[in-house]
């Protein structure tokens, strides 16, 4: 059963950074199983629907919302599981609840979510 555990989420001033890890669990480490898997990061602020940040295809390209103008990078390190979404230049409209998906197979496995506020 894959799991899939977001953090490094927080409070943060205007401008400031933040690095959000996406830890699978459940998949194989051998055989690079975890780049098979589209991951991709959403976020959610209150009374608003969820909304596609970021993404990285089973082919390691990666996709970015046209908010995010540059801002945010995705990585990914398949040997550890674990996929990340680093934010500079964090704007208050930011603030939102970050989830990680991954993909497999046409199989949807989520996180729980990780807070991200950024306010003065």
């Amino acid at each position: 059963q894959v799991q899939v555990v977001e953090s490094g989420g927080g409070l943060v001033q205007p401008e400031g950074s933040l690095r959000l890890s996406c830890a699978a669990s459940g998949i194989a480490t051998s055989g690079n199983m975890f780049s098979y898997y589209l991951k991709g990061w959403y976020r959610q602020a209150p009374g608003k629907q969820r909304e596609l940040v970021a993404e990285i295809s089973v082919l390691g390209r990666p996709n970015y919302a046209d908010f995010v103008e540059g801002r945010f990078a995705v990585s990914m390190e398949n040997a550890k599981n674990t996929a990340y979404l680093q934010m500079y230049s964090l704007k208050p409209e930011d603030t939102a609840v970050y989830y990680c998906k991954l993909k497999y197979r046409g199989v949807d496995y989520w996180g729980q979510g990780t807070q991200v506020t950024v306010s003065s």
